[in-house]
């Protein structure tokens, strides 16, 4: 084998795909595979059946390389040639803080846990080396729970998130009417100690338990977390990324937070910040909190897609963070790539968009100067990253 596939299978030196194979591993003629240097034995029952990992068979290296190579690949694919790699960050295993699970009721059984790879059958989740062992020492008493609430054949829902609070439950395509539901519910949640339990019986997201506002901390500041808000998978790939960020900024006093969220890296950010969101719960959060810490920021509530920063105002900034869905950010780019804007740190988790993105950039006239991979989902094909990019020019030293 001489690399790993973007689904996550070994490619030989002929383009054979090889399942469950590692670089450096050899295929007998009758398909057996001799295990090489990086190929080590899975962790997990679960694997690969279960679709929340793809890589368990790769150690730390081929699983950095592979990153890599996704970015470099599709950097090529728009006529780029690489800049630098800089180390990537793999977040350790039992580290992520969110998660979403399916669940399902048969007979007196509920299976709960991710579904099986390319396919809507529910792997029932006995062991996890992904999640913070927060989130899966609730995995059990979740089932129990949702027996008593799913009817026969029902699905559901289960969204996992660990705040500041502890872990915010999220349960998704069910009903509880009635005192007994209503008790059952409160008791569940007293007695898991939940920062927040809610439901949402498909108009929305209802609160039933949260004792004290639910928040999460970014850049030192507590932030309002509503319901189903986007958060990095794993503080250590958070921090990952703004460091990245930070660095890509430098010492700019003026910077402009695009796609900005709850504020992962506005918080983050010295000097004067604008944060532009699509999301208004998400906005109001982030203002709310920036008011509360007394920080400057100048939040607003702004499409992106439809109504992207002119150049009148990108010019005014001497930094461009921005930080979109996996779509990329076409209509914001291309303003960009016009802009006089010095400095770009755009954050990705998609290398397809990001460097159809940085294509628009480069033929603007920036130069793509470095790239941090990131991988928040342990063993998965999903690829982050950081690009840096800077216009040459009077005051800008790469």
């Amino acid at each position: 084998m001489i690399r790993v596939a973007a689904r996550g299978d070994g490619v030989t030196e002929s383009g054979r795909f090889v399942k469950l194979a590692a670089p450096g591993d050899r295929v007998t003629p009758a398909g057996e595979i001799l295990s090489g240097p990086h190929h080590r034995i899975p962790p997990c029952r679960h694997f690969p059946e279960c679709g929340g990992c793809q890589l368990q068979h790769l150690d730390d290296s081929a699983c950095a390389a592979y990153l890599d190579e996704r970015i470099v690949a599709a950097l090529a694919a728009q006529g780029l040639d690489a800049p630098e790699m800089l180390p990537a960050h793999l977040s350790p295993p039992n580290s992520r803080r969110r998660a979403s699970l399916r669940a399902e009721r048969r007979g007196r059984q509920v299976l709960l846990g991710f579904n099986a790879e390319a396919s809507h059958r529910i792997v029932d989740m006995r062991e996890c080396h992904i999640l913070r062992p927060e989130l899966f020492a609730l995995v059990a008493p979740v089932r129990a729970l949702l027996a008593g609430l799913l009817p026969q054949r029902g699905g559901a829902g289960v969204r996992m998130t660990l705040t500041d609070q502890g872990v915010d439950l999220l349960l998704e395509k069910v009903d509880a009417e009635g005192l007994e539901a209503a008790e059952a519910l409160g008791a569940f949640a007293r007695e898991h100690r939940l920062a927040r339990l809610a439901l949402d019986d498909g108009y929305g997201a209802q609160t039933r338990w949260e004792p004290e506002p639910v928040t999460v901390t970014l850049g030192g500041v507590a932030v309002p977390l509503p319901h189903a808000a986007f958060l990095q998978a794993t503080a250590e790939g958070e921090a990952a990324l703004v460091a990245a960020v930070r660095d890509a900024v430098g010492e700019a006093a003026l910077v402009a937070d695009l796609f900005a969220g709850l504020g992962t890296f506005a918080f983050a950010l010295d000097g004067r910040i604008y944060a532009a969101e699509g999301s208004r719960d998400a906005l109001l959060a982030l203002k709310a909190a920036a008011n509360r810490a007394g920080r400057t920021i100048f939040a607003e509530h702004r499409d992106l897609f439809r109504r992207p920063l002119d150049l009148a105002e990108l010019n005014r900034f001497e930094a461009v963070v921005l930080d979109p869905p996996r779509a990329g950010a076409r209509e914001q780019i291309a303003m960009l790539a016009a802009s006089s804007v010095p400095r770009i740190a755009y954050v990705s988790c998609n290398p397809a968009t990001f460097a159809r993105d940085a294509k628009t950039l480069v033929d603007g006239g920036y130069r793509l100067e470095g790239v941090k991979p990131v991988g928040q989902f342990r063993w998965s094909t999903h690829a982050e990253l950081v690009g840096r990019f800077t216009r040459p020019g009077p005051g800008v030293n790469p």
